[in-house]
C-alpha cells in the first residue's frame, strides 16, 4: 500500500509543490530516469512508422507511450554499435570519442589515457554525472564501451548496480563469444566479477530451450524489474540504463514469441518481428510495474535506437529502414536516423501526445539528463587530460515546450578511414552532405526481407566525391529517402558545406593492436574481463 504522501502525489502531481509543503511531506523534484537503448531497431519495424492494424509489426506498449509521450522524428546516432554507446556514455559526438567498432580487447601502452577501444579512460560517464545529484545508477545489458580497465567498465564509469556483456554480440543462450584461437567465451559481468552461475549450460540453444535455460535478454530485464520493485520512498531516485541484445543478432528468442509470428514465411524477418515483440513487451513489464507502484508519474523514460536496422547480406540479419535509404553500417538516413521517443509521467501535460521534428543526437542524452537531474555536466577530468569536451547539449527546453525549437541546427556525421577518425557528413539546417564511397546505396521495400528478392545491400555502393559534379546533397525535410541529389543543382551550397565540414575538428587516437593478456585471462577464468589493471 501507498503512503498517503504518495498518492496525494499521483492524483495532484500539478499542486504538488504547494500542497505538499503546506502539510509537510518530503516531495522530490528529481525524477526516476529510464533509459532505454535498443539494438539494431530498423526504421519500418516500428510500430508508429506502419499503418494501423499492420500484422506484422506487434509494438502496443511502445506505440502507448507515445501517445503518452513525444515522438521524436529526427533523431541521430552513429552508423554502428560502439561509436553510439561510447557517444552516449561520454556525451561527445563520436568523432570526439570512439568511430570504430573494435572487439574491447585492444590497447596501445603508450597512451594511459585513450589507447583503448572505446572510451577513453580519463572522460567522465553519463552515470558519474547524474550520481552527483544523489541517484542510484543502474546498467543492465549490452555495454560495449570498453573493458582494458576496471575504468572501462559500467562500475568504473559510475554505475552502482550492473550485469552485462562487453562485446558487440553474443549468444542469447549460452553468453558465448569466440575469439580466442577458436576458443569461445562467456562474456557475462556483474559489478566487479564475471557472473558465475548466471550463464546457462553450453547446451542450451535457439533448438534446445530447456526449461532452466534462461533468456539473455529476459535476465536483463528481470534486473530492471527488481530495481523498481525494490524502490522505496524514502530511498534516492533511480537512474536505469537498459540496454537490451535485442534486436542484434544472432536473431534467436523464447520459441512461443517465434511461434506468435508463424504466419510470416520469411524466416529472418519472422525472428526479427519476434524479437521486437519481446522487448515491447518486457518494456511494458517494467512500465506497468512503475505505475502500479506509483512511480510512473515522476518518470522520464527515454528511449532510441543505437543505429538503423542492419539490411546488410540480402536482408538476413531481418531489419527494414523503408523508406529510409540504406541501413546500419552506412550514413545514409536509414543507419543514422532513428527510431525515438521520450515518455513518462514527469512530462508536462502539454507535450505529450505530440512530435518533434528538431534534431536531437544520442550524445544529447548525457548533458539532457544531467540538467534534469539538477547537474551542469562539466568533465574536469577529461580537461586535465587534455581530451575533447563534451558536445551534447541540453534538450530539456525543447522537450518540456519550454522552446518550440530544438538547439541543434547542425550534426557533424562521423566516419572512419582505416581507424583514423574522418567526418563523413554534414547536416545543417534541412540540408545534408555525405563525402565518400557509401554502401547500402539504395532502399529496401514494404516487406524486407523476403524471399522473392536477391538484391544484396552490401554490395551496392554510391561514391559521393568532393565537387559539386560529383558530390551528395540532400534536403532531408524535403527528401527524406535521399532520392534526389542536390548538388549539382546548388554548387554554392554544397562548397559552403563542404567547406563547414573540413573546419570540423576530430580525436583520434591510436588505439594499439590485440591485447594477447584479455585472451589470457579469458581462458583461464572462462569470462571476458578487464585485463590492464594500471596503478
Amino acid at each position: 500500500s501507498y503512503s498517503f504522501c504518495t498518492l496525494l502525489y499521483f492524483n495532484m502531481r500539478s499542486a504538488l509543490g504547494l500542497l505538499l509543503t503546506a502539510i509537510g511531506c518530503q516531495a522530490s523534484d528529481k525524477p526516476h530516469l529510464l533509459y532505454i537503448l535498443v539494438d539494431d531497431y530498423g526504421w519500418a519495424d516500428a510500430g508508429w512508422h506502419r499503418p494501423e492494424g499492420y500484422k506484422e509489426i506487434q509494438t502496443p506498449t511502445f506505440d502507448k507511450l507515445i501517445e503518452e509521450g513525444i515522438e521524436l522524428d529526427r533523431h541521430y546516432v552513429f552508423k554502428f554499435c560502439s561509436p553510439t554507446r561510447s557517444a552516449v556514455q561520454s556525451g561527445r559526438n563520436p568523432i570526439h570519442v570512439n568511430v570504430l567498432n573494435l572487439d574491447p580487447d585492444y590497447l596501445n601502452p603508450n597512451d594511459p589515457v585513450s589507447g583503448y577501444s572505446a572510451v577513453p579512460r580519463n572522460m567522465t560517464g553519463m552515470a558519474e554525472q547524474i550520481k552527483k545529484a544523489s541517484y542510484t545508477t543502474h546498467m543492465y545489458g549490452k555495454w560495449d564501451a570498453g573493458m582494458a580497465t576496471p575504468q572501462h567498465t559500467p562500475n568504473g564509469r559510475g554505475y552502482d548496480n550492473s550485469l552485462f556483456y562487453f562485446h558487440h554480440e553474443n549468444d542469447y543462450w549460452t553468453s558465448l563469444v569466440s575469439g580466442c584461437n577458436g576458443t569461445r567465451i562467456v562474456d557475462l559481468y556483474g559489478d566487479k566479477s564475471p557472473a558465475y552461475g548466471l550463464n546457462n549450460s553450453r547446451t542450451c540453444s535457439q533448438q534446445q530451450q530447456q526449461e532452466n535455460c534462461t533468456y539473455e535478454d529476459t535476465l536483463f530485464a528481470s534486473r530492471v524489474m527488481k530495481a523498481v520493485d525494490t524502490w522505496k520512498e524514502e530511498d534516492p531516485p533511480l537512474f536505469i540504463f537498459w540496454a537490451p541484445h535485442i534486436v542484434h543478432e544472432p536473431l534467436q528468442v523464447p520459441q512461443p514469441y517465434v511461434d506468435k509470428f508463424a504466419f510470416i514465411n520469411d524466416p529472418p524477418r519472422q525472428m526479427y518481428h519476434a524479437m521486437v515483440n519481446f522487448i515491447d513487451t518486457a518494456v511494458g513489464n517494467v512500465t506497468d510495474l512503475l505505475r502500479q507502484k506509483g512511480m510512473w508519474n515522476n518518470t522520464l523514460l527515454v528511449l532510441h535506437a543505437d543505429n538503423g536496422g542492419p539490411i546488410y547480406r540480402s536482408g538476413s540479419a531481418g531489419a527494414n529502414n523503408y523508406p529510409l535509404k540504406g541501413g546500419k553500417m552506412s550514413n545514409w538516413e536509414g543507419g543514422i536516423r532513428v527510431n525515438a521517443f521520450v515518455s513518462g509521467g514527469y512530462l508536462p501535460e502539454q507535450v505529450r501526445g505530440t512530435k518533434k521534428e528538431g534534431y536531437i543526437c544520442g550524445w544529447d542524452w548525457y548533458t539532457t539528463l544531467s540538467h534534469v537531474a539538477g547537474v551542469t555536466p562539466v568533465d574536469e577530468k577529461a580537461a586535465l587530460a587534455h581530451l575533447p569536451d563534451i558536445d551534447g547539449m541540453n534538450m530539456w527546453p525543447y522537450l518540456s515546450g519550454q522552446t518550440d525549437t530544438s538547439p541543434r541546427t547542425q550534426i557533424p556525421i562521423g566516419d572512419s578511414h582505416g581507424e583514423a577518425t574522418i567526418v563523413g557528413g554534414l547536416i545543417q539546417n534541412e540540408y545534408k552532405i555525405l563525402v565518400g564511397t557509401l554502401s547500402m546505396a539504395g532502399w529496401t521495400g514494404l516487406t524486407w526481407p523476403n524471399k522473392t528478392s536477391s538484391w544484396n545491400p552490401s554490395t551496392t555502393v554510391q561514391h559521393c566525391g568532393n565537387t559539386s559534379a560529383t558530390g551528395c546533397l540532400f534536403n532531408i525535410m524535403e527528401d527524406p529517402g535521399e532520392h534526389n541529389n542536390l548538388a549539382a543543382s546548388h554548387p554554392d551550397l554544397f562548397n559552403s558545406m563542404l567547406t563547414n565540414l573540413s573546419r570540423v575538428s576530430t580525436f583520434s587516437p591510436n588505439r594499439g593492436p590485440v591485447d594477447p593478456r584479455a585472451c589470457e585471462l579469458a581462458l583461464e577464468t572462462g569470462f571476458w574481463v578487464p585485463f590492464a589493471h594500471l596503478d
